[in-house]
């Protein structure tokens, strides 16, 4: 159980107290009753707003229960000093004894701290990425991968029960387009196009998919099936070369993720869904509740999307969820809307029993949040809700200049170029340092620099830290290693020092950062936290050159060794449960 939670439930005893004592009623709702760090350190450690909330039904001023709360809190023998603060916040000042039993609690459950069980083994189903499979992943693509995996591995430690998924758009127009444009590939390998009449197409549109990605799988096509579609009719060959691409483009999309340490539970095919009946079944259902109708909408302003038309169409009552137009479903041939197929993807995703779904978009998705939100909210019948994370688009530098862009891929830089440039944990470290909806600039120079400036070098040079004071110690003569049952026994009452309580309270933090982000959907709140950690433990560090009295071991002074070398330790095991949350291998030496 964490310190906060641990205050929250002697600020509820002290309303029972106080209730039982005839100063405040009996029964009165304590669930918005929160305990927060105090926004001014000089004022406490902790503080409260039960004054605020209980004084609406108490009947009786914020202030007048705000110091009867600071009298009984005041006197548990945890804590130091309680005072009324602003129209009715109690803040309270923590005993050090308190905080330094946290070591204890970290020692004891190693990188297992900070496991909550606030999910209550809810479902969550977080589905990420989720790319068409017409070309490898870039790395706008990866900045999504990254925030959903982490996001899921978040509410894992918070005791969800996730289930990671993607969901493989293989069916509709622009399947078909990267058919058409391997057909063209095709064709050169065979001879039958010349490469300037291809880039001649390419740059006049007739090709969508123009990278060089295509001409392995048009190879594949020659040597399988040699001349054999050269002359034949394009519903003979379309089908064909759109499982072939789809099947090697996913082989590609895998490893791209498996590169970047992403696997999925779950993935979801929108061509199978389909064929099963998926779309009709939610389209009965919305028509059953009479949200279906024909209607004509007006044209929107600004650039016209791809299913509207000027003409009669089937229309799903949107408006009716928070929507701001109805929205069609059926195009003009007769043919579901994309909208059509994900209100079906989403109803599979309830009907398999998923309430809370977690959809990770790219920002250009941003206008379709609220028709989706609209469409869980209806086939659901309000049981089920969806939140949409959006990712902003990421800005790669090279010393601050634009990098330029692949020529294998053709428009864009590969993730994989990333991941094979800097690693698979400085991306993911360095994706989750700005929140998802910002913009992110990912400067090549100045993530591998080996300076603070770099947030990953300077978190995972803590750890490395750590790793190094420890083996350091285990060479002192009755030195008490890590794993060593009298370690979670030392005289923690030794530490004293400002520095060292200021780490200590930040250490026994992170249970509440692992349950408020995960309430929160934010995951880049980790990453935040972990250069916090890294920061305490760098200038702790760093004063003990400064001053011998500091420094973490003392050859004349066992007890005093272990007592640091406990607090080093709960350090490092936060640092690496942090680290293994984001999907990042914590460093035990850094060259």
């Amino acid at each position: 159980m964490s310190v906060f939670r641990r205050v929250a439930e002697t600020v509820d005893a002290a309303v029972q107290a106080l209730a039982d004592a005839g100063h405040l009623p009996q029964g009165l709702d304590i669930t918005r009753i929160t305990v927060e760090p105090a926004r001014d350190p000089s004022h406490g450690d902790v503080a409260t707003n039960a004054a605020l909330v209980l004084s609406r039904d108490a009947r009786r001023p914020p202030k007048q229960i705000a110091q009867l709360l600071a009298e009984h809190l005041g006197a548990q023998s945890f804590v130091a000093g309680a005072e009324v603060a602003g129209p009715g916040f109690v803040n309270l000042r923590l005993r050090d004894s308190f905080w330094r039993a946290e070591l204890v609690s970290i020692l004891e459950s190693g990188l297992a701290y900070g496991d909550s069980s606030i999910g209550c083994g809810v479902p969550v189903n977080v589905e990420y990425v989720s790319a068409n499979p017409t070309g490898p992943l870039h790395v706008g693509h990866g900045r999504g991968a990254v925030v959903g995996d982490a996001l899921a591995s978040l509410l894992a430690k918070a005791g969800f029960a996730v289930t990671r998924e993607y969901y493989t758009n293989d069916a509709g127009g622009q399947i078909d387009a990267l058919a058409r444009s391997l057909f063209r590939r095709y064709l050169v390998a065979l001879g039958r196009l010349s490469t300037a009449e291809f880039e001649a197409e390419l740059n006049a549109g007739a090709i969508t998919y123009g990278g060089d990605y295509l001409q392995a799988v048009a190879n594949e096509v020659v040597e399988r099936d040699g001349d054999r579609w050269a002359d034949a009719e394009e519903t003979e060959w379309l089908p064909a070369l759109s499982d072939l691409a789809v099947g090697r483009m996913m082989e590609r999309i895998r490893d791209d993720l498996d590169n970047v340490g992403i696997r999925f539970d779950v993935v979801v095919s929108e061509r199978a869904l389909v064929r099963s009946g998926a779309v009709q079944s939610a389209f009965d259902a919305l028509a059953e509740r009479d949200l279906i109708y024909t209607g004509v909408l007006d044209a929107p302003r600004g650039k016209l999307p791809d299913d509207w038309e000027q003409r009669p169409q089937v229309l799903f009552r949107a408006t009716r969820f928070g929507d701001d137009v109805d929205r069609p479903l059926q195009k003009s041939d007769g043919t579901w809307t994309y909208f059509a197929t994900d209100i079906a993807y989403h109803l599979d995703k309830y009907r398999r029993g998923f309430s809370q779904m977690i959809d990770v978009w790219g920002a250009d998705h941003g206008g379709y949040v609220k028709r989706m939100q609209a469409a869980v909210n209806a086939v659901s019948e309000g049981r089920a809700q969806v939140d949409v994370k959006l990712c902003q688009l990421v800005n790669l530098l090279e010393g601050g200049e634009p990098v330029k862009m692949s020529k294998r891929a053709g428009t864009f830089v590969t993730l994989r170029e990333v991941i094979d440039r800097v690693g698979r944990g400085v991306f993911r470290f360095i994706v989750l340092t700005r929140r998802n909806d910002a913009p992110l600039d990912f400067d090549f120079a100045k993530v591998t620099e080996q300076s603070r400036e770099n947030p990953v070098f300077y978190v995972q040079y803590a750890h490395a830290r750590c790793c190094s004071v420890l083996r350091l110690a285990a060479t002192e003569p009755d030195a008490i290693g890590p794993d060593d049952p009298r370690f979670a026994k030392a005289d923690l009452d030794r530490l004293t020092d400002r520095a060292e309580m200021d780490l200590i309270k930040a250490l026994a933090g992170w249970p509440r950062v692992i349950e408020s982000a995960a309430l929160a959907h934010e995951p880049h709140r980790l990453a935040f936290y972990l250069q916090e950690i890294a920061a305490l433990f760098h200038l702790l560090w760093t004063r003990g050159k400064d001053d011998a009295r500091l420094r973490f071991i003392h050859s004349d002074d066992p007890a005093l060794t272990a007592a640091r070398m406990a607090l080093v330790r709960a350090t490092q095991l936060v640092v690496a449960s942090g680290l293994s949350v984001i999907g990042v291998e914590p460093v035990e030496e850094l060259r």
